[in-house]
């Protein structure tokens, strides 16, 4: 459990450091766009107030806090889940990853009432028209990694 809390805290840290520097530092919310290595790497400000790729963005007041309360419970079960069950260090690592980039959105959504999405990369001819941020990289890792690193493909049976 150690190593998920250290992981869910760097996840976090620099989740949040990297989204005030674009944000407030290189004022990416005014400017809208940096190119830094075009077209692969790209600064593209997007707030999200849906779920990634702006899925479900009604921007209503109740879905933001709804979204709030479901990355919460997510993130909870998943550490209860680690508590009951801790899978090996992979498994732990994705854990963090996972509840890392979960609560780096929900403060976004508490402080700015939006996800702030900034990263934007294309590549071979397609231009990509989304943008995301190191807690979306961070949850699609981590859920990937509980799906690979967790469980040994046997069930339990009750007793």
């Amino acid at each position: 459990m150690r190593l998920m809390a250290w992981v869910t805290a760097a996840v976090f840290v620099i989740d949040q450091a990297l989204k005030y520097y674009v944000v407030h530092v290189l004022a990416l919310a005014q400017v809208r766009a940096i190119d830094v290595w075009p077209p692969f790497l790209n600064l593209r400000m997007a707030w999200n107030t849906g779920i990634n790729f702006g899925l479900f963005a009604g921007g209503s007041d109740a879905a933001r806090w709804v979204l709030i309360g479901l990355a919460l419970a997510i993130s909870a079960a998943v550490a209860v889940w680690m508590w009951r069950d801790p899978p090996g260090r992979l498994g732990l690592i994705s854990a963090g990853l996972l509840v890392g980039g979960a609560l780096g959105n929900v403060v976004d959504r508490l402080l700015y009432g939006a996800v702030a999405d900034f990263l934007n990369m294309s590549c071979c001819g397609i231009d990509n028209p989304f943008s995301f941020n190191v807690a979306d990289i961070s949850i699609f890792a981590g859920a990937l990694g509980l799906v690979l690193f967790t469980g040994d493909g046997t069930r339990k049976k009750a007793p």
